[in-house]
């Protein structure tokens, strides 16, 4: 069982202005889809900060419609970030997500190269001390491994929770011994602070929310949405 961890100092992840207009990868009348920036919550918190960025108030300015949160990703992850806009369509996405019927994959970068190509984790995960234990499923492929031009090996791994748990491919990907490049929480400060000056990638976490794959509430369509990163990129280019 992956018990709670303790919270860490993590700097304060900052998009260059709140004024620039989010990425939308799918948008109808029903729904809208985004590429969620690393450093901005998904929703406010219960102590909100004067510099927080909030995707869910950035969207609903940007297209001018009330739009309802549906799934979330932590502070430091990028990617694919569904929304609601008809009330009737969110509670319908709601009841999906909450019968596992939307398919999310993921993207992480790590230092080294894990001992097995494709393996799954079924680490029980605990939230923190008092909370109960959950039972967490996760698949992970490596689906590249390279070398940077630091002379660092990173591997490119890919994960599908089966399960949604607190920071459950954090903790999986600790549970294996390869903790995410960048996870100030669970990689430790020094480390992190190290790796992102050698690889030039500053103080971001390399876990992207890479696609997600759901039934439309409304059509009944297939709808698979995808996004790319620079920053992922970059790494995997040089």
């Amino acid at each position: 069982m992956l018990r709670a961890h303790m919270d860490e100092p993590h700097p304060r992840l900052k998009s260059a202005d709140p004024s620039i207009p989010l990425e939308i990868l799918y948008q109808d009348q029903w729904l809208a889809v985004i590429h969620k920036p690393a450093g901005h919550l998904v929703h406010p918190t219960e102590t909100p900060q004067p510099d927080d960025l909030v995707s869910m108030k950035i969207l609903r300015d940007q297209i001018e419609e009330r739009v309802y949160s549906i799934h979330r990703l932590d502070r430091p992850t990028a990617g694919v970030l569904l929304f609601g806009i008809d009330r009737e369509a969110s509670k319908l996405l709601h009841k999906n997500l909450a019968e596992k019927e939307m398919q999310k994959t993921y993207w992480a970068i790590i230092k080294g190269k894990p001992t097995q190509q494709q393996w799954d984790c079924h680490a029980s995960i605990q939230k923190h001390e008092t909370a109960p234990v959950r039972d967490a499923h996760t698949s992970f492929t490596c689906l590249k491994t390279f070398q940077h031009s630091s002379g660092t090996e990173l591997s490119l791994i890919e994960a599908t929770p089966h399960t949604g748990r607190f920071h459950q491919i954090r903790r999986h990907l600790l549970e294996a011994g390869h903790p995410i490049v960048g996870d100030y929480r669970y990689a430790g400060i020094e480390a992190c602070d190290s790796d992102g000056e050698l690889l030039g990638t500053g103080t971001r976490m390399l876990l992207l929310a890479k696609s997600l794959e759901l039934e439309h509430p409304v059509t009944g369509e297939t709808l698979k949405i995808e996004t790319t990163d620079p920053l992922f990129q970059k790494l995997l280019d040089e």
